[in-house]
């Protein structure tokens, strides 16, 4: 049985050519029913940098972490590499330099949410043009624009690594993947393709983790930047 707000982790099908099968674990988050932010330093100015800080310093507030994971990549300083906005406000401003890496391998992208809760994944080209945004962070590069897959992703890709990242589900919905093992951007890609996402954002690879308790998955380590975090109030009964 799926949880609320589970997409729970799954065995993805062999589809050939692809790189084989791919075990993900997944969480569909809808932000107008639940409570998604970034977070990256504590009321004091420090780095949370890891799920174990980030769940503590929570708790402290009143909350209950229950999904997490990195999102987006950052500089030898822990500084978001690109925009990162939080409760409105820009922290750090979107990245349109040209650059080595994934995080340039045009097109890069941005995922928001915006006052109303919804969220949405655009290129970063196209970011100025949104309005009221509450939360964002840059990242690249993008997995799926208009429901095709990066053209620069090739279905026989050597390049195999762990891949986390979010996309946008047909009902607005924003869906938060990880691999549990190594995988090509083709293949990943083609997760969120096959779920119905027309635009998704890769996130980051090797160093990824991901908490999510309700589907057996629970990484609480790590050494991260920005990082994504789903919350409800501690005096809220769970659910199972």
């Amino acid at each position: 049985m799926v949880l609320p707000g589970l997409v729970g982790a799954s065995l993805w099908a062999r589809q050939p050519p692809m790189d084989g099968d791919a075990q993900v674990v997944a969480y569909e988050v809808d932000g107008q029913t639940q409570q998604l932010e970034l977070y990256w330093k504590d009321d004091n100015g420090q780095l949370l940098s890891n799920i174990q800080r980030l769940k503590d310093w929570l708790n402290g507030r009143g909350r209950r972490l229950v999904f997490a994971a990195n999102a987006g990549m950052f500089n030898p300083q822990h500084e978001p590499q690109g925009i990162l906005v939080q409760g409105f406000k820009l922290v750090t401003p979107l990245d349109t330099e040209a650059g080595r890496g994934n995080f340039y391998l045009r097109p890069n992208g941005v995922f928001y949410t915006t006052a109303d809760g919804r969220a949405g994944v655009c290129m970063t080209e196209e970011f100025g043009a949104k309005k009221k945004v509450k939360f964002a962070t840059q990242s690249g590069p993008m997995l799926l624009i208009d429901g095709q897959v990066h053209p620069a992703f090739g279905h026989e890709s050597a390049n195999l690594n762990i891949r986390n990242g979010v996309g946008i589900l047909p009902n607005g919905h924003a869906l938060f993947a990880m691999s549990k093992g190594k995988v090509s951007f083709y293949t990943f890609a083609r997760y969120f393709a096959d779920r119905g996402c027309r635009n998704a954002l890769y996130l980051d690879g090797a160093i990824s983790r991901t908490y999510c308790p309700a589907a057996g998955w629970v990484q609480t380590d790590g050494d991260f930047g920005v990082m994504v975090g789903v919350t409800e109030r501690l005096d809220k009964p769970t659910t199972r």
